[in-house]
This record gives structure tokens, sequence and C-alpha cells, in this order.
């Protein structure tokens, strides 16, 4: 029962035991000492329950009461998500800093959705409609990029007794009253769903779409579908933050939910610096217009770092429900999988490896698991989707450690970031070698359709070759350059413009930072048909000193900066040149012979 209050017995840093707790729940909200302190009970043993405390527990004593609340840890879904910035249990960190200043007070209860706003409604049932859960009740234009629909949430199906008229209504407003089997519901705005419990869906649906996320390697080699689940593995300075600000800037999605898990202070500052200055690339309009902020830095209270991911995930359902596709940026899932390590050490659980819970890799699965492409609850079919791109941080850029592997056998997308590319500034730094993507065979008949028949070809053309680079790389170590023929070293120059001229991208640079599909197709074609007239050259006796010398090899460097309007136009003229300029090679050859 709510309202019951134990009594704290122990207290080990962020986790208390307190006794007098009979009848608890797993899970469950409990309020910690004086100052209620927000917790969560995660053990019950007897009348005794162990409560993962959301706050900083110093000052807490035994003998202090914890208060249960019969209620799960839950977040507010409703209007006044978008734009917003939250720590990792939903609390406003703007709304907090107005009422308390820059730093947070303990037991700070601050509403998730403000209360006193109010929102314009516009009715899409009327009185004696039948409705069932996941229909829409109406709508709510919460910025100019996005419509909020306000849905039956899940679990409730009858009639509709009552509707609000047009007009505008604070959240917790009463907006319509649904008479079912159990007697009348009263529906406010917003609705609350528990974090650790997935949101319903009718069923799911296989990855057809690719996730366009205007990086060249990414959608060229490693493509990820919309409802996919890939991670982004790299050591410290290789890109990780920079590629998964640039995801969620440029992937077509209406929604993007981004997650500080654990991050520096200085990097989730940026982030919070940064976001609300971008622009979104299809409206103009500011990005935070169709973006939610979760931030629960390093320093901040341990334990709810681990419920940020979820808290995150659960957003991201709640518009999912609405037929939209949502993309989750998780910074990083190695921070979160150390406070269940720390947690689980506090708890004296038997450790697994690198001291990580046994059930890190289950924990994984299921944070990952909450990923998908949908059709979602309701009368009228709606298609919706949840993408979730985790960092993981591996402690010295080892990918064989627990996190790393334990996710590799989760996500069907690898994009392995390479210390020695960064190094060398080649940006983004992520391994073609041994990075991979599950999802293009399903992917393949969408770029088929939409960008080019040929593009498969030239994927696979372009992968040979760089693969055929390293081989070649180990003769030259071994024996030097001078051992290779012509043939050979052709191949080495066109892997050299496959990777400098068109897997080299500027995550900060106007024009490079963006990169459609069909732009990258028309920048492919034109180093594969280099690659094929150099080949053919070579063969007809051509030296290759005398080809990579060609002044077009420079065009085709400087075809990045080409706008996505004028690339088709742009492809064509190089391609001419190309022609031209082999052709004026084998004429200058024929003279030589002649003379």
């Amino acid at each position: 029962m709510s309202g019951q209050v134990g009594k704290i017995v122990r207290i080990a840093g962020p986790v208390v035991v307190a006794d007098g707790m009979t009848g608890a729940q797993m899970y469950e909200l409990a309020r910690v000492g004086e100052e209620k302190l927000v917790g969560e009970i995660i053990r019950i043993e007897g009348d005794k329950a162990t409560v993962q405390v959301y706050e900083e527990t110093s000052g807490l004593r035994p003998g202090d009461p914890v208060e249960r609340t019969g209620k799960p840890l839950s977040v507010e879904l409703g209007p006044g998500i978008i734009g917003q910035i939250y720590d990792g249990i939903q609390r406003p960190l703007t709304s907090a800093a107005e009422l308390v200043g820059a730093f947070f007070t303990r037991g700070i209860a601050i509403p998730p959705l403000d209360r006193n706003k109010k929102w314009s409604f516009k009715p899409k049932v009327k009185a004696g409609d039948k409705v069932v859960e996941g229909d829409v009740l109406g709508e709510v234009p919460e910025t100019p990029l996005l419509i909020h629909k306000i849905l039956v949430p899940p679990g409730v199906n009858g009639k509709v007794k009552h509707v609000a008229k047009e007009g505008d209504y604070k959240v917790a407003d009463e907006i319509a009253v649904i008479e079912t089997a159990e007697g009348e519901v009263s529906l406010p705005m917003y609705q609350t769903w528990p974090v650790r419990k997935p949101r319903p869906y009718k069923r799911k649906l296989p990855p057809t779409t690719p996730l366009i996320t205007g990086q060249r390697i990414i959608d060229t080699f490693f493509p990820m579908a919309k409802g996919g689940q890939g991670a982004i593995p790299g050591g410290f300075g290789t890109g990780k933050t920079v590629m998964l600000h640039t995801i969620a800037q440029w992937a077509d999605t209406h929604v993007v939910v981004y997650v500080g898990c654990g991050e520096r202070g200085n990097e989730m500052a940026e982030v919070l610096e940064r976001f609300p200055k971008l622009k979104d690339p299809r409206s103009g309009r500011p990005l935070m217009e169709r973006t939610v902020l979760i931030a629960n830095t390093s320093n901040m209270p341990i334990a709810a770092r681990e419920a940020s991911i979820y808290t995150g995930i659960t957003i991201c359902e709640y518009f999912r429900d609405m037929g939209y596709d949502v993309a989750l940026q998780a910074d990083s899932t190695s921070r979160w999988a150390e406070a269940l390590r720390e947690i689980s050490g506090r708890l004296e659980e038997m450790p697994g490896e690198e001291g990580y819970p046994a059930y890190l890799g289950s924990r994984l699965s299921e944070f990952y698991e909450r990923a998908g492409r949908v059709e979602v609850l309701g009368s009228e079919p709606r298609i919706g989707s949840v993408s979730v791109v985790g960092a993981v941080s591996p402690p010295g850029g080892d990918f064989s450690e627990p996190v790393t592997q334990n996710t590799l056998r989760i996500i069907k997308v690898f994009w392995g970031l390479d210390k020695a590319l960064a190094e060398r500034r080649h940006f983004p730094a992520i391994n073609w070698l041994t990075s991979y993507s599950l999802y293009w065979e399903t992917l393949e008949e969408w770029f088929r359709k939409n960008v080019s028949e040929e593009w498969p070809e030239l994927r696979a053309k372009a992968m040979e070759l760089l693969q055929r680079e390293e081989e070649l790389q180990e003769i030259v170590r071994l024996v030097g350059p001078d051992a290779l023929s012509d043939a050979q070293r052709a191949i080495l120059e066109a892997a050299r413009m496959i990777r400098e001229d068109y897997l080299m991208q500027s995550a900060y640079h106007p024009i490079d930072s963006y990169c459609s599909p069909q732009k990258s197709y028309h920048m492919l074609r034109v180093i594969i048909k280099f690659y094929e007239r150099m080949k053919a050259a070579v063969d007809r006796g051509i030296p290759i000193k005398d080809i990579i010398n060609l002044p077009v090899i420079e065009e085709i460097a400087r075809m990045k900066l080409a706008t996505i309007d004028d690339a088709p136009k742009v492809c064509t003229e190089i391609e001419k040149h190309i022609d031209e300029a082999f052709e004026r090679l084998y004429a200058s050859a024929r003279r030589v012979a002649v003379a």
C-alpha cells in the first residue's frame, strides 16, 4: 500500500536498506529520508527492501523514514516534452534552474510537464464514438515541426462520453471521458508510463527503409534501418560524440531523443549549447523543436544514470505510438554499465567479468530490443519506429571488454571507430574493414528503387578496392612500393580516392556535413568510372605516373563541395573530362610510338 513508512537500517552509497516494508513491490518508487529523496526498490527480502536512491545520500542516517508510493518509476508523457532538457529521472533542468539556481537541491520535486502553460487542443473524436487504446483523441500543434497527438492510453477501450471543445487547455485539464466496461475514465492531456515496461504495440514489422544519416560511409557501406539497433564503439578522441551529434542533426526522423548518460560535464555542456542553435536541415527551424535532451553527467548521482536510458527510450516509444519515426542517441552505454556495476557491488552481488554484474548482457538486450519498426495501437493503421544508436567507450579502445562484446551480440550495425584513423584526421573515423551492417540485404531493394539500379554494384566495387588496398599495403610494408606493378598501383590510387575524396567528411562544413544518397551515388560513380578507365589505360601500356598526374583527379576531389542539386550536372561534366583526359593520354602515347 502507498503511504507505508519504513526505517533505514543500512546505507551504502546510493543504496539504502529499510525494514518495515511489508508488501513492497520490485521497482516501486520510494521517498527516502526527511528530504524525501527519490528512490526505487530493487531488492526485497522479507520485510526489508533495498532502495536505489537517485540523489546524493550524504546526511542520511539509520532510523530515517522511507515512504512507499505504490507506483513504479514513471515518466509523464504529453505536450511540453519537445524542446525540454531533463535529468535522468525526468526532472526539468531549466525549470529547476529558475527555481533553485544552477545547482540542484536534493529532494526537489518539479512536474516534468508545465502545469500552467496552455495548449491549443483540437478534438478528433466526438461524443458517442467508440475508441480503443491508441486512438487519437485530438491534436496539439506543440511546435511548428511537430503535431502532438493526444492518444487513448493503453488498456482503455470504450465509448466517448465527453470530449473537450476546440480551445486552450492545461495538460492536467480533463479533455475526454471514456465509458469503459470497468466504469468511466477521465483523461487529461498527459499520461504516465513506467520506464522499465515497454509500451505495447500491435506487431513488429521488418526493417525495409534505411535511416538516412547523410554520412557517406554509413549510408553507402553500413546502412541502418529505421527501427534498427546500432553501436559506435571507439576509444577516447575517436569522435563518438560528434558522430552522435551529426546523426541527431541529419537523420531523417521526426523526433530526436539525445541521452547524455554519464558523459563528462564539458561534453554535455557542448550539447546543451550547440543543439538549441542547430537548424533543422529540412525546415530551417531550430532543431530543438523536434528534440528532447536528457542530461546525466558523470558528476551526477550514479543511480540516476542507470535510469536515464529507460527514461529516454520510453519517451521515444510515446512518439512512436503517434506514428512518428524517432531516433535515440545514447552517449554512452559504457557509463550506464558502470552505474550497473557500482550498484551491483553495493548489493554485494557475485561479480562477473571485469566486475560487471552477470546480468549485464540481459539488461543491454532489454534496452536495445525496445527499438523497432511497429504497427502501433489504434483502430486506424499507423506505423512508427524507434531507432537506437548507442556509443560505447571501451577502456583503452579494447573492443574485447564485456560491454562492447555484449553489445555486439545484440545490435545489427557496428560502426567501429579507429584510433589510427582519428590520429590521421580521417573523420568519420569508422574502420571500413571491421565495421558491418546486417541490414544491407533487406535495404538493397530500397537503394535500387530510390537511388540507382547500379548502386549495389558500385558499393561492392568500392569495398573490393578498399579490401585489395589493405592486402597490397601488407606487401608495401614488407618489400616496399617498388615491388608493385602498375595495375596494383592503380588499385592503390583508386582506394586513396575513395578514402580521401569520398569517405572523409567534415561534420562542420556547411555543404559537406550532409550528403544525400543521390549525391553519394554520383560521387562514387565518378570515382569507379575513373578507376575503370585507369585500369584499361594501364592494360594498354600507359604508365601509372602519367595517370595519377591528370588534373581531372582534382576535379573529382572537389566534387564533395558541390551542392546536392548541382551534383548530377557536375558528375556529367567530370565524366566528360575523364573521357577527354584519357583520350589525350592515348593520343600522346600514339605520337610517341610513331616517333
